[in-house]
């Protein structure tokens, strides 16, 4: 099997550490020529260095690869607007967007800051929305003008967002809407031939290692993880968090194939050693009247829908 992003130009924000860097050396290696986006700060978003990202960019380029470095925020639109136009200056279209770059700043709903709640989201879902904003107005006129077949978005979300986490109202908040966003960008650009897909991770990385020991344990009680008590946090984090950051990558890669063109709006789960699909939220367990539900039509429907625990009963 050949390299199966040969020719194609890829973009990956945050690829300087975690699951962006092994994305980033896999779509290489798989032939890509890349911008490795990293602002270099801390895991709060906070200082920044250009190092990080120029060490991916010399890793790459000693392995046979194409790369170029840039330091960007994804957190403002011209930050995201130079990130797209580096790729344009130095390899001439882009044709994968991968937002991976995030931040944490965890905090209990009722201690959490006007500023701590901005800076996650100024950074996951408006970062989200400029790099794509850039990069799809890009691949949709170069796809219109013959000079590329198609093009790719692939988002990141996280189990947080889908099923939420005590004390990341910011961060769960975001990342469900990233999954909102794929939705609306994979239905408005599936017609000239661009997809939108995301990826909710599970891989133990430099955000994931900010979790306090008795969070962690809690947030594996709360989703029904039978070892969320075993007495070597690292066990616990292996099998509740995932494997290495390389586990992700190969999903990124796929999805920016030319094999994935059937694929989009569609939100995964990948770690090491398992991949799925999350179900498309749906409407279920109807109940019924004719005419406006009262208050007690619904108290009654609602023994159906919502039905107590026996403990409660």
């Amino acid at each position: 099997m050949g390299k199966v992003l040969e020719g194609k130009v890829a973009v990956v924000t945050g690829s300087g550490r975690g699951i962006g860097r092994e994305t980033v050396l896999l779509l290489a290696a798989e032939g890509a020529r890349v911008v490795v986006n990293d602002l270099g700060g801390a895991e709060d978003g906070s200082g920044g260095s250009a190092s990080v990202a120029d060490q991916v960019v010399a890793e790459i380029r000693e392995r046979g690869g194409a790369a170029v470095a840039n330091y960007a925020s994804v957190a403002s639109s011209e930050g995201a607007e130079s990130i797209i136009q580096t790729a344009l200056d130095n390899f001439g279209k882009i044709d994968v967007l991968v937002n991976n770059a995030g931040i944490l700043r965890d905090r209990m709903l009722w201690n959490m800051t006007d500023e701590e709640w901005d800076a996650v989201i100024k950074v996951h879902l408006y970062g989200h929305f400029y790099c794509a904003r850039a990069a799809v107005r890009n691949m949709r006129d170069a796809i219109r003008e013959g000079k590329q077949l198609n093009g790719r978005v692939i988002n990141f979300t996280s189990h947080a967002g889908i099923r939420g986490n005590p004390g990341q109202p910011n961060y769960s908040a975001a990342k469900m809407g990233v999954v909102g966003f794929t939705y609306a960008v994979a239905a408005a650009c599936e017609r000239f031939g661009v997809t939108c897909n995301a990826i909710a991770p599970r891989a133990i990385t430099r955000l994931t290692d900010t979790i306090p020991e008795d969070r962690l344990r809690q947030l594996a009680k709360m989703r029904g993880f039978p070892g969320w008590d075993a007495p070597n946090i690292e066990d616990v984090k292996k099998k509740f968090l995932g494997g290495a950051p390389t586990s992700i990558a190969p999903l990124v890669a796929w999805l920016a194939s030319d094999e994935s063109q059937h694929v989009t709006g569609q939100v995964f789960m990948m770690t090491e050693g398992a991949v799925a699909l999350f179900p498309r939220m749906e409407e279920n367990r109807f109940a019924y009247k004719d005419g406006l539900f009262g208050i007690a039509d619904l108290s009654r429907a609602m023994q159906s829908l919502v039905p107590k625990p026996a403990s409660q009963s």
